[in-house]
């Protein structure tokens, strides 16, 4: 799965404009939010909490259109809960979307 670099940057560019300091808080918040997300994932044991981490995620990523994101979140949402091959995919596509 490819991702687009500068996405996110877009996103936050086409939401707020190009107020530099609020597309910077705003790519925080989002990083927190996703790192978090993905956090829970991999803390889950059970179907219901594993569901709930991926589609929180999914509606984060579709909040800021980063599709790549978004499939796999939904991905992760029909795997198993604990899937490492998920969870390694999620953690790559976050760094990712860091290195923008």
């Amino acid at each position: 799965m490819s991702y687009d670099p500068g996405a996110l940057h877009a996103a936050l560019a086409a939401a707020v404009g190009e107020d530099s300091a609020l597309i910077a808080d705003l790519r925080t918040a989002f990083m927190d939010s996703a790192a978090r997300q993905i956090d829970l994932l991999g803390r889950a044991r059970c179907d219901a909490n594993w569901q709930l981490a991926a589609w929180r995620l999914k509606g984060l990523a579709a909040s800021f259109g980063l599709t790549a994101l978004m499939a796999l979140a939904e991905d992760a949402a029909q795997a198993a809960p604990g899937d490492p091959a998920v969870l390694r995919q999620l953690r790559t596509a976050l760094a990712a979307l860091e290195q923008e």
